[in-house]
């Protein structure tokens, strides 16, 4: 979450002077007579302080939550927390006798997205007295609890935040209801997750999409890996009946060796592989080399256990890995029981259910994921043996099961590099600990090392936890449409801390702290520091010498994981405006000014325009009114400025409206407005302002033109033809416009004159090839657009603008298939982006979105900056300066660069 400014330094001093703590400790490395656990850590964005530790306060009461809950009513001048505002949602109770109650925030009654807090007890009834208290609760909640945006548009704004609008046909939008999204003022949100079926929304994966309630836009979203609630998986009717019986045989693992399997018989005498030893019943399902989308989040009707006519499975069953994944399902359930006393993934020994042999759209799938509900593995390849072959991706992703019914932390940014960085850690030290392997062992840090068919261990790894990277030297930001904000690009940071800390301290004393830490500390929308105070504060709990807090402290400080590291990254770029919320906004900017939709600066929780100089010798300034609506999609000519209000346009009716206002101060005047057309795509020119008029009711989309400030009037189109990606430039305007022909789309980029109100140029690419266009841009007399044919990379193609003629400025490579975004031209250069398609794995920086930059005539790309993070939303000033949004720092902040930095 993306929060206002506020100085925890002086919030977490004035909380410590009402407990009599001192000031807030600096996270140094600590000196060898200091405590390294720290007594108060004050919260961001709100009064409520993170975590609060030394605690010795008396709390009698009943039951643990009526002693949890007392207690903070009694100190809410400490707290700052309103009980009344708290939801119970459950007791953690630890294997010496200290209990954890958990309270989810509400404000108004609407659940707050991520609003967890926790109180920790000690002793018994009358006895009981509280230890600790922490977590994340939001003061300074005043977001509406009504929704005023009708479900219907909610839901198809949820679509369209799958990007390619050729996926959508077949997407789904599951309705969760409203939440309260924390960050200053709130907002309420509507929470959808929407999958689709299409292998460009990588392979269906599903996407937590967040859309405000009272204004009608995408306030947050990010991919997970199914969605968030699910059938639990079907059982058989043998066992729905409870007719199966204890049995044991044998059957081939992936290797071909007969192993031992614990089975299930059913009444007609067959077998299937259901182990009923354990109080968690754990069935593994053949997938038949069926699609992993059939099963994600879901157990078809027609699936079936792995089964057999006598207890010996033939050899037939060994390719598809279940016995192994009946093994390694035992064996994580062992780990977690007899280790860390935890009864099963969901700690109430619910029945334990994996998938195998399950393929991806034809092909081989190398991939493993918990779904919610399950396992589901994959079937390998001619390289790799199946995934459910592997104890430590097993461990990996039952762990993934026990964050979910504990933590619950968000798979997105930090708390979801934690999440993966935790299930890292347990997947390893489940795999060592069940063969023996000392952690001194080069190998004992690899995961997924045994999947190789061929070639060495190393060659084959997901991660390694041993490969030193630190938060200021490897953390890299990103948008949260690349690998969820960097889940599995940063965890090992985390990851390797949590293992050197096993390297350090006894391996078992690790294993406990990390589960304490997860089970009874971190809460939603954890980072990493967060993460660093919660296993410091339970290493305490668990009674942790002050050496041994000491070297869980230090290996946090080897990883960079202390307060205030984002500060210590470097960038080679000048901060215009920071720390704003992602994916929410695209800049613009125009002979030295810039506007930007953003949160904060005195908006009260919605989006608002504000503008400022490239030089930055001032404020910015604000350029939409405080009316309740959401204002967005800025756009400028360095003298005037346009965008688009989203909300409530008279009482019971919603809607959007173009508005625009001269940057150097002036009224805003209204250009057009709707309630069952949408307007987005602003451009401004010489005091002209283009816009796109999206028709519900005709599903057309059309450009829209207001000259000089008057109503803008539409361009038409012939039927069945569309207009995106406009392009405003003295007195042309540019669009790609496109339409079906059969079962292919044609794409043609388009000029049209404002004068005379013709089109004067119109580049239609051959449909039958799979060519693709869009992002047309003008500069001078020549209109550019990115082209990018099947198969192939993207290229950027100019085409004059009396229609006369194209050349080609990049050429798109057959092996570089990445593809062009955030193409901006300016009097002199193209800049752009590459897009890196998230396909699972392993993210690398180098496929981060890079800027490069060429001259306008063409030549050769050079990076325009080093910055090491995701740089997204590129604007051209003028010259070869270009603004962008910029991941690095572990936020979003609106940068500059005067020229390419070159070669990196």
């Amino acid at each position: 979450m993306h929060h206002r400014s506020r100085s925890p330094k002086l919030l977490g001093a004035a909380i410590a002077a009402v407990l009599g703590l001192g000031a807030p400790p600096a996270f140094a490395a600590p000196a060898a007579d200091s405590d390294p656990v720290p007594g108060l850590v004050a919260g961001t964005d709100t009064d409520a302080p993170q975590l609060v530790t030394g605690l010795t306060d008396r709390a009698p009461g009943a039951t643990p939550g009526e002693a949890a809950r007392a207690h903070l009513a009694a100190h809410q001048d400490r707290y700052r927390v309103d009980p009344a505002q708290l939801v119970e949602t459950g007791t953690e109770r630890a294997a010496d006798g200290r209990r954890t109650v958990r309270f989810a925030q509400r404000h108004g009654g609407i659940p707050v997205f991520g609003g967890t807090y926790l109180v920790h007890l000690v002793g018994e009834g009358d006895g009981q007295r509280v230890e600790s208290v922490g977590g994340k609760y939001f003061t300074g909640l005043t977001a509406p609890t009504a929704q005023s945006v009708p479900d219907e548009v909610l839901r198809r704004l949820a679509l369209g935040a799958v990007e390619d609008p050729a996926t959508r046909e077949g997407a789904t939008a599951e309705d969760h209801g409203l939440v309260v999204l924390p960050g200053g003022a709130g907002r309420l949100a509507r929470r959808f997750t929407v999958a689709g079926p299409d292998p460009a929304v990588r392979a269906g994966k599903a996407r937590e999409v967040f859309v405000d309630a009272t204004v009608g836009e995408v306030a947050l979203s990010y991919e997970v890996g199914a969605p968030t609630a699910q059938a639990a998986p079907a059982a058989s009717s043998a066992q729905a009946a409870g007719a199966l019986e204890p049995a044991t045989g044998t059957a081939p693992d992936v290797f071909g060796h007969r192993v031992r399997v614990n089975l299930g018989r059913l009444p007609d005498g067959t077998y299937q592989l259901t182990d009923l030893t354990r109080p968690a019943t754990i069935t593994v399902y053949d997938g038949e080399g069926r699609e992993e989308l059939d099963f994600r989040g879901r157990m078809p009707a027609d699936a079936r256990p792995a089964a057999s006519a006598t207890p010996d499975f033939p050899a037939s069953a060994g390719a598809t890995g279940a016995a192994n994944a009946q093994l390694n399902a035992a064996a994580v359930y062992d780990f977690y029981r007899d280790r860390l006393g935890r009864q099963g993934i969901d700690g109430k020994n619910g029945p334990i259910t994996a998938v195998v042999n399950l393929t991806s759209f034809g092909g081989p799938l190398r991939n493993a994921a918990w779904d919610g509900r399950k396992m589901n593995y994959g079937n390998g390849n001619d390289k790799e043996y199946p995934y459910a072959v592997a104890l430590d991706v097993a461990g990996h992703e039952m762990t993934h099961g026990v964050v979910e019914n504990t933590a619950g932390l968000v798979m997105q940014g930090q708390s979801g590099a934690l999440d993966e960085a935790i299930s890292d850690y347990f997947g390893n030290a489940i795999e060592v600990t069940a063969r023996g392997v000392s952690m001194d062992d080069p190998r004992a840090a690899l995961l997924g090392e045994g999947l190789c068919r061929t070639g060495t261990p190393e060659a084959c790894v997901e991660r390694r936890l041993d490969d030193r990277r630190t938060t200021v030297g490897d953390y890299a930001g990103l948008p949260s449409e690349i690998d969820s904000g960097g889940v599995h690009l940063n965890s090992t940071i985390m990851g390797g801390a949590l293992w050197d800390i096993r390297r350090a301290l006894d391996p078992l004393t690790a294993d406990r702290l990390v589960y304490r830490a997860l089970s009874e500390y971190l809460t939603p929308l954890d980072g990493f520091v967060d993460a660093r105070n919660a296993l410091l504060a339970a290493g305490r709990a668990t009674g942790l010498t002050r050496a041994q807090l000491r070297a869980v402290a230090g290996a946090f400080d080897a990883h960079g994981i202390k307060e205030g590291w984002q500060r210590r990254i470097g960038v080679d770029s000048r901060v215009l405006l920071g720390d704003i919320p992602s994916g929410l906004i695209t800049p613009d900017a125009a002979d030295g000014r810039w506007v930007a939709a953003t949160t904060g600066h005195g908006f009260k929780g919605n989006l608002g325009v504000l503008a400022g100089t490239v030089a930055g010798s001032a404020e910015p300034v604000r350029l939409s009114p405080e009316d309740g609506r959401s204002h967005g999609w800025p756009a400028t000519d360095g003298r005037t400025a346009a965008w688009v209000a989203q909300g409530e346009v008279a009482p019971g009716a919603w809607g959007w409206e173009v508005l625009a206002r001269p940057i150097d101060g002036g009224p805003v005047r209204s250009l057009r407005g709707a309630q069952n057309q949408m307007l987005s795509d602003v451009r401004v020119s010489g005091g002209n302002v283009a816009f796109r008029v999206n028709d519900f009711a005709t599903r057309q989309a059309r450009p829209a033109l207001s000259l000089n400030g008057a109503p803008a009037v539409e361009i038409p189109l012939p039927d069945g033809h569309d207009a995106t990606d406009l392009t405003l430039r003295g007195g042309l305007l540019g669009w790609t416009e496109t339409w079906s022909a059969g079962e292919r789309t044609v794409y043609a980029p388009t000029v049209y004159s404002i004068a005379t109100g013709k089109v004067v140029a119109q580049y239609v690419l051959d449909g039958a090839t799979a060519v693709r266009a869009g992002q047309t841009r003008l500069a001078g007399d020549r209109l550019l657009w990115v082209e990018t044919p099947e198969g192939r990379g993207s290229s950027i193609r100019s085409g004059a603008v009396d229609g006369s003629g194209v050349t080609e400025l990049l050429t798109g490579g057959t092996d570089d298939r990445r593809g062009i975004a955030g193409l901006t031209v300016s009097d002199r250069a193209v800049t752009f982006s590459h897009v890196f398609h998230w396909q699972g794995g392993v993210v690398k920086n180098a496929e981060l979105p890079k800027l490069w930059q060429l001259p306008l005539t063409g030549g050769t790309p050079e990076r325009v900056s080093c910055n090491r993070g995701g740089q997204y939303a590129p604007v051209a000033d003028r010259g070869t300066r270009v603004l962008w949004l910029d991941a690095t720092a572990g936020r979003t902040d609106l940068v500059v660069r005067e020229r390419a930095a070159g070669t990196c």
